[in-house]
């Protein structure tokens, strides 16, 4: 799947440096006033590891970077707020680079299956519906599963989507069997020529073993039609709920073999650091990050401008 055009690509970093972590940079906000005569010591990066810490970038993540940080020190190569900043960008870049993969559509396949997956409230839905206007952009023809027949209101949220978007959907009854319902609908994805099937699931939580048992049957019915489907499962975390997530992310790749992450709600109370401790601790890729409701605040993850707009600083820094 192709990135966005550069226009759009710009686009989504001013929303997103608008509304990740609004207000000050929470970690570097009063750097300056930390900094007795501009000297950078242990005590600072002590203070430093905390913010990062109680800022849901968690141990592992945050240990990493105060680990770079203080070879540096070491080194004297911190000798004032500037030199400390790029590092700091820096680390954190480092963290992120390498889970920044985009969704790649193998046209070869047809359809091309992504399964959505997710406990109630992380936004699956409006992933998918986002997720079909991008495709659509891309080229390629989507058909939607109702795979979540238990909520009253999924199917008709799914409904609206594909209205909006003018896909076609296959959608049964309440209490239909999931795994039947996305089963009919990769026979109907073939028997029409559709590049991308993408399915939804019922939420649920990553300790409720009985439904991750049913996602699990979902995943051998496609195997039946197609040894390869789903081709993509796409996890959808909650950004605010912090580390949860990462225990959430846990055990669903444990269950299913999570291939890609989209990580929303970015723009509501979450400082953002949570999206540090799931790529260290986890190594899934981030295809996507939403900051919104709207369809343009849902875009492809970019470690550079990530770290940019968290921390408030110029595009391209991060990496420098």
């Amino acid at each position: 799947m192709t990135n966005d055009g550069e226009p759009g690509i710009r686009g989504f970093f001013k929303r997103l440096r608008a509304k990740l972590n609004q207000g000050p940079a929470w970690l570097t906000a009063d750097l300056a006033e930390l900094l007795p005569g501009g000297k950078i010591d242990a005590q600072i990066l002590d203070r430093l590891e905390t913010r990062l810490i109680t800022s849901d970038v968690g141990v592992e993540a945050s240990s990493r970077i105060l680990e770079e940080l203080r070879k540096r020190v070491a080194r004297q190569e911190l000798d004032d707020v500037g030199a400390l900043l790029k590092a700091l960008h820096a680390a954190m870049f480092d963290i992120l680079k390498p889970v920044e993969q985009a969704l790649i559509v193998d046209r070869q396949i047809k359809p091309y299956v992504i399964l959505v997956v997710g406990i109630n409230g992380s936004g699956k839905t409006t992933t998918i519906g986002k997720l079909a206007r991008r495709l659509m952009a891309d080229g390629c023809s989507v058909l939607l599963a109702a795979g979540d027949t238990f909520r009253a209101a999924a199917r008709e949220q799914l409904e609206v989507w594909a209205a909006r978007n003018q896909v076609p959907i296959v959608a049964q009854s309440a209490g239909a069997e999931p795994a039947a319902v996305i089963f009919d609908a990769l026979q109907a994805a073939r028997a029409r020529g559709i590049d991308v099937l993408i399915a939804d699931t019922a939420g649920r939580l990553h300790t409720q073993t009985h439904l991750m048992e049913e996602l699990k049957k979902i995943k051998r019915v496609l195997a039946r039609l197609d040894p390869g489907a789903p081709h993509e499962v796409l996890l959808v975390l909650d950004g605010t709920i912090g580390q949860n997530a990462i225990a959430q992310a846990e055990q669903f790749h444990k269950g299913l073999g999570v291939t890609g992450l989209v990580i929303t709600k970015l723009d509501g109370t979450a400082k953002g650091g949570v999206v540090l401790a799931i790529a260290q601790k986890l190594k899934i890729p981030i295809r996507f990050i939403g900051v919104g409701e709207q369809l343009d605040d849902f875009g492809v993850f970019n470690a550079a401008d990530f770290v940019s707009a968290l921390l408030k600083s110029e595009p391209g820094e991060a990496a420098a």
